[in-house]
């Protein structure tokens, strides 16, 4: 009976060893992963403050919140199951995804430069300042379908860092990331829409440098707020034109992305050092961005400027 006992208690304790064995290999991997989606992470983080610009400061942690939850679903609802799935049983289809999410990502940002240029932006901000509720749940359904795109980037990157792993810990690493990425990601947003109020009680106080401080983040704010938005745009450039770039490449095409890793090489053995580093990454950037702006642009171009121009030549007739 004792030996039974014994040898019973010898199993839990195995089993207890493995069990945290594992969760330190999913720790593990899924640190790993967060760090090589950290490149998308920034970009959903720039992204997503151009949502709430123009709204009154008491919608704001609300509208972001709904898109936090957004976030969340897409993650584990859609993103996760088809691409475990996908990556179980039909791993040559994830490129053509990622391909039809750059072209989405680039389509939204030339769709943003066309409405800046053509004056369509300006009437936006009017009517997000009015508060409508229709056009606040037309912005959160907006950046959520924005968000899906980048979350699916986010997750299909993590996915990449730990494929030789088994079924079990990819999943569970795929379901750290979502949580441990959204956190991070909306509690930054939250934190940048909200520090004008913070600069506004800091104003208020009795200390000089705390009054000095926050007069300087109240005043900051609205360049902030403008600059993070073109910011975002140039991101979901930035981003798109690399998913196509790249996926294009898993695809069988690979000219795109070789040119892409020639253009970088060349800058980057311009100088030796750091900074040939940095002058590589940036080529490969604003290559990448062109490429986004450009793709999307014939995107916008199908979708809104011909038919604009065949209505009114229809009008005239």
């Amino acid at each position: 009976m004792a030996g039974g006992l014994v040898a019973l208690l010898d199993d839990i304790v195995t089993l207890t060893k493995v069990a945290a064995a594992s969760l330190d290999d999913v720790g593990a991997a899924a640190g790993k992963a967060s760090v090589k989606a950290a490149g998308v992470v920034v970009d959903d983080t720039a992204v997503t403050p151009r949502y709430v610009h123009g709204f009154t400061p008491d919608r704001e942690l609300p509208i972001v919140r709904k898109i936090a939850v957004g976030s969340i679903r897409n993650k584990l609802l859609i993103i996760l199951p088809v691409a475990m799935l996908l990556s179980q049983f039909l791993p040559q289809a994830l490129p053509y995804l990622l391909i039809a999410g750059g072209l989405f990502l680039s389509y939204e940002g030339a769709e943003k430069v066309y409405e800046a240029i053509a004056g369509g932006h300006h009437a936006q901000e009017e009517v997000a300042a009015e508060r409508g509720p229709e056009f606040e749940k037309t912005m959160i359904s907006g950046a959520i379908r924005t968000d899906l795109i980048l979350s699916a980037e986010i997750m299909v990157i993590s996915l990449s860092s730990v494929e030789d792993e088994p079924f079990w810990t990819r999943l569970a690493v795929l379901i750290v990331v979502a949580f441990l990425i959204t956190a991070l990601v909306y509690g930054v947003v939250g934190i940048i829409v909200k520090m004008d109020d913070i600069g506004l009680a800091l104003a208020q106080r009795e200390s000089t440098f705390s009054q000095t401080v926050g007069r300087g983040l109240v005043t900051a704010m609205p360049k902030i707020m403008s600059t993070l938005t073109v910011v975002g745009i140039a991101a979901m450039l930035w981003v798109g034109g690399h998913i196509l770039i790249v996926n294009v490449g898993e695809a069988g095409f690979h000219w795109p992305a070789d040119q892409l890793h020639h253009v970088e090489h060349w800058f980057g053995d311009l100088v030796h050092g750091g900074f040939g580093g940095v002058l590589s990454w940036t080529a490969g950037t604003v290559l990448s961005a062109l490429v986004g702006l450009v793709v999307g642009a014939i995107v916008v171009a199908i979708l809104h400027v011909i038919p604009k121009r065949k209505k009114k030549d229809a009008a005239a007739h």
